[in-house]
């Protein structure tokens, strides 16, 4: 029997709206080797002893347990292809418990995910893939696309273009405790 891989977690929102269309549960990976100039969200790329280690049955139960108010799920990072395995997992399990979408945000391009089998059997549940580079120099921060050159792979008819080109670019949330989080595209 195969062991539940581990998938280390930056964080996770469990109500956005600027992470895709609809009210999505958003799942940051942690750890990221890319290095992509100018990326927004740096404090993700280290292989933080600070990340929650997390299974993927147990980031199911914090999305399931908002389900009710959800459109979909939003994975980012960081990485999440770096961590396989952890994500394939929570996508077949996801399905298997809901209706809900799938949207992955990565800096691989999808020839280096169909040509990687780790990777391909990742994106096998999600609906749609958001890959590519992040290119400062061809900054977009608008319909997911963080640069002009990252492309839409929409492996499911369940979004368009229109749904993408709808979603905010930014969105502050505040806590009951006073703390801001700031998400989205981060236009400048």
């Amino acid at each position: 029997m195969a062991l539940t891989p581990t998938w280390l977690v930056h964080a996770v929102l469990p109500g956005s709206v600027a992470n895709g269309p609809g009210r999505r549960f958003v799942i940051w990976s942690q750890g990221c080797t890319l290095g992509c100039a100018g990326c927004f969200n740096p404090d993700t790329h280290p292989l933080a002893p600070a990340a929650q280690s997390l299974s993927p049955q147990d980031v199911l139960h914090l999305v399931l347990a908002e389900r009710a108010s959800l459109e979909g799920v939003t994975l980012t990072g960081g990485e999440p292809l770096e961590q396989p395995e952890a994500v394939a997992d929570f996508g077949r399990r996801l399905k298997a418990h809901s209706d809900l979408g799938i949207i992955l945000l990565t800096g691989f391009t999808r020839t280096e995910i169909e040509s990687d089998p780790a990777r391909a059997a990742a994106v096998a549940s999600v609906d749609l893939v958001v890959a590519g580079r992040y290119v400062a120099a061809r900054r977009l921060a608008s319909g997911l696309r963080g640069s002009t050159n990252k492309a839409y792979w929409f492996r499911t008819d369940r979004y368009t273009v229109a749904d993408l080109t709808a979603v905010p670019e930014v969105e502050i949330q505040i806590g009951v405790d006073g703390s801001l989080v700031l998400t989205g595209m981060m236009p400048t």
